[in-house]
């Protein structure tokens, strides 16, 4: 098994949640523009993929498109050109796939990749876009790195991409935000497949960094992620536990 370090960029500049995104300055979430935005300020950038009904690893955030867009319908029954020509809303821009913002990103900053989970129960029906991940990063030479909720997509990384960084967000896994069985959320609570997907990291929520597990990992090595802080305050918090931080909706200061 290999466990790849972060590269040392990924150490000190804070991390763009789904990119610079304010939807008020024309910037959606995961839009081009608000990679942009995270390039020209310096910010290491967060983004999500989600899978196209043709296979492509789309940047995008939720299951379905209402939310951020005018389209109806899961991202997954839809063709990924037919999702390219989908606007987001807020900005005048369609959905890119994985490849594209790879290019457009070209290593200027680092890169995290949030593999959404395509099983629907954290279970171990995955792989279509795990490979269309590895297949994005081929022959990417940019500091990136790979993390999911679901620890089955994360071993499967393991396979695909060896040498590429990995680590498992993670979460209090409260009943009320989880449709998941209670058997299933203490796993993941407890992040119990840390060495076995062969992680380095996790990003975990940053209202439960107090979790006795969070600084069990960080004792043996692990490097300790947040998501989601939303101000300075917050974020000094945090920081007392966290190396670093998933940050939006205001300027966190890089080297802090």
């Amino acid at each position: 098994m290999t466990r790849p370090a972060l590269p040392a960029r990924f150490a000190h500049l804070p991390i763009a949640h789904r990119a610079l995104h304010d939807v008020a300055d024309g910037r959606p979430e995961n839009s081009r523009a608000a990679i942009r935005a995270a390039i020209a300020a310096g910010y290491a950038i967060e983004i999500d993929v989600q899978l196209s009904a043709d296979g492509a690893a789309m940047v995008f955030h939720d299951d379905h498109l209402a939310r951020l867009t005018d389209a109806q319908g899961a991202v997954r029954e839809m063709q990924s050109d037919t999702l390219k020509a989908t606007f987001l809303r807020g900005g005048d821009e369609g959905i890119p796939d994985l490849a594209e913002v790879l290019g457009l990103v070209k290593g200027r900053v680092p890169l995290l990749i949030e593999i959404k989970d395509q099983d629907g129960a954290m279970g171990p029906d995955v792989g279509q876009l795990e490979r269309a991940v590895a297949q994005a990063l081929t022959g990417y030479a940019g500091d990136v790195a790979v993390m999911s909720f679901n620890p089955h997509s994360v071993a499967l990384m393991q396979d695909l991409c060896p040498h590429v960084p990995r680590g498992i967000t993670t979460s209090a896994y409260r009943a009320g935000e989880w449709p998941l069985p209670e058997q299933t959320r203490a796993q993941l609570r407890e992040i119990a497949e840390y060495d076995r997907v062969g992680a380095c990291f996790i990003s975990h929520e940053v209202d439960d960094l107090q979790r006795p597990r969070v600084a069990e990992l960080r004792a043996a090595g692990a490097v300790i992620w947040c998501w989601t802080v939303r101000s300075a305050a917050q974020e000094a918090i945090a920081r007392k536990i966290a190396h670093n931080i998933t940050f939006e909706g205001y300027s966190a200061v890089i080297g802090a």
